[in-house]
């Protein structure tokens, strides 16, 4: 878990990926043949199939798993020092309020995100649902002080450590999706007698609309496309049986829809034909509030058959993000198998 931890502890959110470029980039390096960072910044390695005499060209499958996380941009510092700032991806404001975060300027500050004391609030104040335009962070500093480290358009991410408890459970900011790229990078180090090449992309922009992966799926033109990332775990006291999308530790997740992408029917019965083959223990789920990279590999060129592999999590988009251990193992063992039995597959 130890390069997890640092792909989750590691800031970069959509637009300022940066320093997680780098770190994945070399991590890709160790695993992959030939790696290159487009123009948008994403990562993309390359492994070659090995040699298939009297064959022709080995199909391209492309994986793609997010380097973004969500996070903040400063907008504005008012005369008291105060930040205030507008959201670079979804949050529940509910999710922020008393939440430590890291201020990226010339160097890095922290911060804490502040709101008006309960104890002063009006009872009509009270009853309101708060929303991200009302929050402020504080740096501890005035603004002459902090207009020396920081600037409107600096990011800001959430500052929450990666935790894990009882053996199974884990807990992070950026679960989504440092899991992806993790299993993704993992998948890589196993894979053995592959005869198709195997394009890993760590995408930029993903939070923001998909956008990195419009742009390396034309790159890379595949002749099918995974996506790794994680999906909503709703197994919580006060949702219905009918209403799970997927539980905690019932292990990796094919994907039959999402908001974004109908799965490729074939492509869905050879992942589970392969789970159940390798006794992988898998689950099904279909997301209406949400989307993955394989929304946009579909679309690219003349069309990629695709679907999402994915990690349950609870507590998506916060910065208490929970994956089980086994579900992650069994991500990784099922692309594993999918990568070594790819040329057999019928999509």
């Amino acid at each position: 878990m130890d390069l997890l931890k640092k792909l989750c502890e590691t800031p970069g959110i959509s637009g300022y990926e940066e320093r997680i470029q780098k770190v994945i980039k070399e991590e890709l390096e160790k695993v992959t043949d030939e790696v290159k960072v487009d123009k948008l910044g994403n990562v993309i390695g390359m492994k070659k199939a090995k040699k298939m005499s009297g064959k022709s060209s080995p199909k391209k499958v492309m994986i793609a798993a997010h380097m973004d996380e969500i996070g903040f941009m400063v907008s504005f510092i008012d005369k008291e020092g105060f930040l205030r700032f507008v959201p670079v991806g979804g949050f529940d404001p509910k999710t922020l309020i008393a939440q430590r975060v890291v201020v990226h300027g010339r160097k890095d500050i922290g911060g804490v995100i502040g709101s008006k004391p309960i104890h002063i609030l009006e009872e009509e104040e009270r009853k309101k649902v708060p929303k991200i335009k009302d929050l402020f962070i504080d740096v501890g500093l005035k603004k002459d002080e902090v207009s020396k480290i920081v600037k409107p358009g600096d990011f800001v991410t959430l500052d929450r450590n990666f935790k894990e408890f009882n053996n199974k459970i884990i807990t992070a900011k950026a679960l989504d999706d440092r899991a992806g790229v993790y299993v993704m990078i993992e998948s890589l180090k196993r894979v053995k007698d592959c005869e198709v090449d195997i394009y890993a992309v760590a995408t930029v922009q993903e939070e923001v609309g998909l956008r990195g992966a419009i742009v390396s799926s034309f790159s890379v033109e595949p002749d099918a496309g995974i996506a790794l990332d994680v999906t909503i775990a709703s197994d919580l006291p006060g949702t219905k049986e009918e209403e799970m999308v997927t539980n905690l530790g019932g292990g990796t997740a094919i994907s039959l829809m999402d908001s974004h992408t109908i799965s490729n029917k074939k492509l869905v019965d050879f992942l589970r034909n392969i789970a159940e083959e390798n006794k992988i223990k898998y689950q099904t789920d279909i997301l209406l509030g949400g989307g993955t990279d394989a929304g946009a590999i579909q679309r690219s060129k003349s069309g990629v058959p695709v679907c999402t592999v994915s990690i349950p999590t609870r507590y998506i988009h916060s910065v208490v993000e929970m994956c089980n251990k086994e579900d992650i193992e069994n991500s990784i063992k099922l692309m594993v198998k999918f990568l070594e039995n790819a040329p057999k597959g019928e999509f």
